[in-house]
C-alpha cells in the first residue's frame, strides 16, 4: 500500500534552474500573485500542464472515447471557473498559468476588496478570518469554484466583519 507519510510531489521543477528569463517570470508572479515560494508557482504549473495532457491525448482517442473525455474536461475546467461557459476544446490548449492563478482563494479575497494587499489576503486566509461558505479555509491556494465566488466572507468571529 505505501507509507501515508511519503506522499508524492504535486510539482515538477523545471529541467534547468538558471535561466535568467525564466527566473525573472516566476518571480514577477510570485509578486503579483503573493506566492509564498516558486513551488507554489510550479505546483499550478503542473495543473495547467495535467490539463492541457488530458486534452492532447484525447485526440489520439477513438472519436467517442474522445468526445467523452473533452466534455468530462470542459465541465470540470468550467465548474472550476477557469473556463466560460460557451468555451470550446480548443480553449483549453490555450489557457496560461495566469487563468489558473485567478482563481486561488487569496487573489479573489483580494480582487473582492477584502484585503487592502495580496499579502494580507493571504494572512487573513492563513489566520482564518475568511470563509467560503460555511466552510473556514486557511489554505490561501484554494481553488474557488464558480458557485463558491460569491460565497466568499468574513468568519462570523473575524473582527474584521465589523470593520466593513
Amino acid at each position: 500500500m505505501g507509507d501515508p507519510r511519503k506522499l508524492k510531489k504535486k510539482f515538477k521543477k523545471p529541467k534547468h534552474p538558471f535561466q535568467r528569463d525564466r527566473l525573472n517570470e516566476e518571480l514577477e508572479f510570485v509578486g503579483k500573485y503573493g506566492l509564498r515560494n516558486k513551488r507554489e508557482f510550479w505546483k499550478s504549473g503542473t495543473k495547467l500542464r495535467r490539463w492541457r495532457e488530458i486534452a492532447r491525448h484525447s485526440r489520439t482517442l477513438p472519436k467517442a472515447k474522445a468526445q467523452e473525455v473533452q466534455k468530462t474536461l470542459i465541465i470540470k475546467l468550467n465548474h472550476l471557473g477557469i473556463l466560460g461557459p460557451e468555451s470550446t476544446f480548443e480553449d483549453i490548449l490555450q489557457l496560461t498559468i495566469e487563468d489558473v492563478l485567478k482563481r486561488r482563494l487569496q487573489t479573489l479575497v483580494y480582487e473582492k476588496g477584502m484585503a487592502n494587499s495580496i499579502y494580507q489576503a493571504r494572512q487573513l486566509i492563513v489566520h482564518k478570518h475568511i470563509q467560503v461558505g460555511a466552510k473556514r479555509i486557511d489554505s490561501p491556494s484554494y481553488m474557488v469554484k464558480n458557485k463558491e465566488q460569491d460565497l466568499i466572507q468574513y468568519a462570523p468571529n473575524s473582527t474584521f466583519k465589523s470593520k466593513q
